[in-house]
């Protein structure tokens, strides 16, 4: 019996769990006979004679490609029982065809193998509870008042908005004929001039109130960041689903921020080049979710002159756009003081009942020196610091006329 590895596409995992249940096979991960490939002094006999292995651990990015092959001979050796059946997520079949070629003598589709049966297959698990606000959802009208609110929200950048622009209405015409999956940006340029901003404004002007989905690759960089990502390997204890699921689900508009994704690895940026493809995503519990509709913003310090150098020809083809931020004018910086001062104030007045007024708004732009920072984040910061002291001053005064005001009915 000539031995042969199966590949299964990842959506299909549970239903084909389904089906070798109803054969009395169980299936395993090849994690659980070995805690580590390499040491076959750990290996874990298995008691039944009759199992389904699944090999896609050796395929996820946990194993240098130069070791796979000899750590999968000596792993293989061990399995000499013939009604054990090997499978392998069809993601890593080009690879593990290679490392494996002495190991299996076929490599073939599992629904070749078993076509009879996959007819009864229940359909993969797609989760679709979930509603995000979508510019792909507005009416023309809509559309634009969206854009008047965005061009308000972000300062300075003005290329970038006319930019943006075109590209948006370009991506929801060719979305709704199925053309255009997921719009994605890619904005370069060093730390505080507003990129991480965009995500934020467009999360603002699209109506969310819930959380932005934000997930940072700075905290993605060692090998085993796919499964932080999207869940761990079958057959590992706690293997949920991973960080940007739980991010998108927990959101309620259409907005993904991937921030520092220079700092991530090969392993997720071939992930990213079927999601802006196939505007899907599918984690380790092979539950998928449509992104169809989305605004994908990946953001970096790196500059231009790395940028060909640091991400892969294939993955620079599918950003729609790429756009270098530069550091904003002294005038946009002063904008951005009153808008965010404004916006201070109107939530301050409703948690505290207070009246502060536009003319606090005019002392901040006149007393901040915008012209001494470089960062929007420290402005930021100034800002605050700046506002905590005015408010430590004012509110005793302002207490005592709100109390007058109630009083004698004083319009302040």
């Amino acid at each position: 019996m000539k031995k042969e590895l199966l590949f299964y596409n990842q959506i299909e995992f549970e239903s084909i769990k389904t089906l070798f249940k109803s054969l009395e096979y169980e299936v395993i991960s090849l994690s659980y006979f070995l805690d580590d490939l390499k040491d076959l002094n750990k290996f874990t006999p298995y008691k039944s004679g009759v199992c389904v292995i699944d090999v896609s651990i050796l395929g996820g990015g946990y194993y240098n490609t130069g070791a796979i092959q000899a750590i999968g001979e000596n792993v293989f050796r061990i399995f000499t029982n013939e009604e054990i059946i090997y499978i392998c997520d069809n993601r890593h079949h080009d690879q593990l065809k290679y490392e494996l070629r002495y190991c299996f003598e076929q490599f073939i589709d599992i629904k070749e193998k078993y076509d009879i049966f996959f007819e009864q297959l229940p359909s993969p698990i797609i989760a679709t509870d979930r509603i995000h606000k979508k510019i792909t959802d507005f009416t023309t009208e809509e559309f634009e008042a969206f854009f008047k609110s965005f061009r308000k929200s972000l300062y300075g950048h003005e290329k970038f908005k006319d930019d943006f622009y075109e590209i948006a209405k370009s991506f929801r015409l060719f979305n709704k004929i199925g053309e255009h999956k997921v719009l994605s940006l890619f904005l370069l340029g060093e730390s505080g001039v507003g990129k991480t901003e965009v995500a934020r404004a467009l999360y603002k002007c699209l109506g969310g109130e819930e959380n932005l989905a934000k997930v940072n690759f700075g905290n993605y960089s060692n090998e085993f960041s796919l499964s932080s990502l999207i869940g761990s390997a079958r057959g590992y204890i706690g293997s949920d689903d991973g960080e940007i699921f739980i991010r998108v689900r927990n959101t309620d508009v259409g907005v993904i921020l991937i921030d520092e994704f220079e700092k991530s690895n090969a392993t997720l940026f071939n992930f990213f080049l079927d999601v802006l493809e196939s505007g899907k995503m599918v984690s380790s519990q092979a539950v998928e979710i449509d992104i169809n509709g989305f605004i994908i913003i990946f953001t970096s310090n790196i500059t231009k002159e790395e940028f060909p150098s640091r991400i892969s020809p294939e993955l620079r083809s599918r950003f729609d756009y790429k756009g270098h931020f530069t550091r904003l004018s002294n005038q946009d910086k002063r904008k951005y003081v009153e808008y965010r001062i404004g916006s201070i104030i109107r939530k301050y007045n409703e948690h505290y009942k207070e009246s502060l007024g536009k003319d606090v708004v005019n002392y901040f732009v006149t007393n901040i020196p915008v012209d001494k920072y470089e960062n929007m984040r420290d402005i930021n910061k100034r800002i605050k610091i700046e506002f905590v002291k005015y408010i430590e001053k004012a509110k005793p005064i302002q207490h005592r006329v709100n109390i007058l005001s109630s009083i004698f009915k004083i319009d302040t």
